[in-house]
C-alpha cells in the first residue's frame, strides 16, 4: 500500500488536541455547509445513544453525560477517554470489572452526549474542574484514575491538584511532551480522507474514520464495526466553537513538565508500543517527568494507541492485576 507522510495531521482533532496550548475558538462551517452533509445535533445523539445507565449533571455551567456503575461500596475506577472519542472507549473494560468495582466515566464536554460549551466556560473552567467537579458532586473520596490518550493528561493535572483523592494513576498512551506528527508515514486513502475533509469545511465522512481507526491501531482487524460506526456517528456532532476546550492538554510543555513532578501517586503504564504517534520511547519519557511517582509499566507490541478499543479484555486484566496485586508500597 503506498504511503505519505503529509504534514496534513497536524490538523486533525487528535493532533490538535494534544498540541494546542489554548482553547481557542474555531471558525465553524458556513450554514450552507453544515446543511450539506449529515451532521447530528446533541439531540439526535442522545435520542440514539442514551441508555439505561447515562446520568447527566451540571458542572461549571456545563451539562456532563455520565455513567456510574458498579457496586457502590467498591473501589472506584475513575475512566477518561481521549480526543475524538467518548466513555464509550471503556464499554469492553467496564463490562469485565463494574461487578467488583465502581466505575464512573463521562464524556468530556464538547464530545459525546455531554453539552455544548459555551463562551463563559470556555474562557473561565479548566478540564481538570469537570473531572474535580463530577467526583466531588458524588462524594467519591478516592479513585484509580484510568485514562488513555489525552484523558491520561487529565489524570496527571487531577492527581497534582488533588493528591488525596487520586490513589493512583494509569495512563495509556498519553503524550508528556507537545506532539509532533512530522514522523508519521499515512496511507495514501487516508491522505486522502484528511483532503476530502478539508474541502467539505471539517466534515469528516465514514471512511475516514475507517482509515482513522485503522492507522492508529496495531491491527485494525481488532477494531469492531460498532465501534467504527460510533466514531463517525459522534464525529458528525453538529461543529462547536469550542471543540477541545474542556481537553486536558499539554501545551508546550512547560507548566505540564511542573505540575507532572508534583505527581506522588503510584503509575501503571499500559502502553502500546505499535502507536505510530506515541511509541515505546513516549512511554520512557513520561516515566521521566513523572518524576516522583513510583513507576510501572507493560508494554503492548502489537497494539496502537487506543488500547482499550483494541484489546479491552487485555486492559481490563491488566487493571485488575495492578489494583489488586501489584500496586507498590510507598
Amino acid at each position: 500500500m503506498k504511503c505519505l507522510r503529509p504534514v496534513l495531521l497536524v490538523g486533525s482533532m487528535l493532533a490538535a488536541a494534544m498540541v494546542s496550548p489554548l482553547a481557542h475558538a474555531q471558525s465553524a462551517p458556513a450554514p450552507a455547509a453544515v446543511a450539506a452533509h449529515p451532521y447530528l445535533s446533541v439531540e439526535q445523539l442522545r435520542a440514539k445513544y442514551r441508555d439505561p445507565a447515562s446520568r447527566f449533571m451540571t458542572i461549571k455551567g456545563v451539562e456532563v453525560h455520565y455513567k456510574d456503575e458498579g457496586p457502590r461500596n467498591a473501589p472506584v475506577l475513575y475512566m477518561v477517554h481521549g480526543s475524538v472519542s467518548t466513555l464509550r472507549t471503556w464499554d469492553v473494560v467496564t463490562a469485565r470489572l463494574k461487578s467488583r468495582y465502581r466505575i464512573i466515566r463521562f464524556d468530556i464536554p464538547g464530545y459525546g452526549l455531554s453539552g455544548r460549551i459555551s463562551d463563559e466556560v470556555a474562557q473561565n473552567v479548566q478540564p481538570v474542574e469537570i473531572a474535580e467537579g463530577l467526583l466531588d458532586a458524588l462524594h467519591v473520596k478516592k479513585v484509580t484514575f484510568v485514562g488513555v490518550s489525552s484523558g491520561g493528561t487529565m489524570g496527571m493535572y487531577l492527581a497534582a491538584k488533588r493528591p488525596e483523592l487520586v490513589e493512583r494513576l494509569i495512563l495509556s498512551n498519553t503524550p508528556s511532551d507537545p506532539v509532533d506528527t512530522s514522523h508519521l508515514v499515512m496511507p495514501k486513502s487516508f491522505v486522502d480522507g484528511i483532503a476530502r475533509a478539508k474541502a467539505n469545511g471539517g466534515y469528516n465522512d465514514r471512511p475516514y474514520w475507517d482509515d482513522y481507526l485503522g492507522f492508529f491501531a496495531g491491527d485494525a482487524k481488532r477494531i469492531s464495526k460498532k465501534t467504527r460506526d460510533e466514531y463517525y456517528d459522534f464525529n458528525r456532532r453538529t461543529p462547536e466553537k469550542y471543540p477541545i476546550a474542556l481537553v486536558a492538554r499539554i501545551g508546550d510543555g512547560k507548566q505540564a513538565t511542573v505540575e507532572m513532578a508534583k505527581v506522588k501517586a503510584p503509575t501503571f503504564l499500559i502502553w502500546g508500543a505499535a502507536d505510530p504517534l506515541l511509541p515505546e520511547i513516549a512511554a520512557n519519557h513520561i516515566a521521566r517527568y513523572l518524576s516522583n511517582a513510583t513507576i510501572s509499566r507493560v508494554l503492548m507490541p502489537d497494539v496502537g494507541h487506543y488500547p482499550p478499543l483494541e484489546v479491552g479484555d487485555r486492559f481490563a486484566q491488566l487493571i485488575a492485576a495492578y489494583v489488586e496485586a501489584g500496586t507498590p508500597k510507598l
